[in-house]
């Protein structure tokens, strides 16, 4: 059954962690978790101090080259009636520094404990408006407990 896109927005926001897809160049598509935060219709995430094979991140690069990206959060649990999924269409950009990176670690900082504690090292940001939610959910109304059925 389709969400409406404002729930789907409520299930993305909630949710701790997204798959961010984007495109390499050649056209191969790029997939990463990520850490995020959405306020209003943008979404933000950073590059932090988590250890990585690289400091040239590819994410980075192929939002460089092609900023259309989607991202994704799903639900799984055994009762099939209740798995869900969002996705997040939109166009991305790498912001190096000044207020929309500062306002993506405020953001992060509020959302993730790790990032309150002590002072975690942020590179860039990436931010990404998103265009369009698109969600999905079982048959079983989310409210509902899966026993009365």
């Amino acid at each position: 059954m389709e969400l409406p896109p404002d729930v789907a927005r409520e299930r993305f926001a909630a949710s701790p962690v997204a798959r961010l897809a984007t495109i390499r160049p050649g056209g191969a598509p790029h997939l990463v978790p990520v850490v995020f935060a959405l306020e209003g219709e943008l979404v933000y995430s950073a590059v932090d101090a988590k250890p990585k094979a690289s400091g040239a991140l590819s994410r980075l690069r192929n939002v460089s080259a092609h900023p259309a990206v989607s991202l994704l959060v799903d639900h799984y649990e055994a009762d099939w009636r209740r798995l869900w999924w969002v996705r997040a269409d939109g166009t991305a950009r790498v912001v190096q520094a000044g207020p929309e990176r500062d306002r993506a670690i405020e953001l992060l900082r509020r959302k993730y404990a790790a990032y309150r504690q002590g002072d975690p090292w942020f590179g860039v940001a990436v931010v990404i408006e998103i265009g369009r939610w698109v969600g999905w959910q079982a048959s079983l109304p989310w409210d509902e407990p899966p026993d009365r059925r």
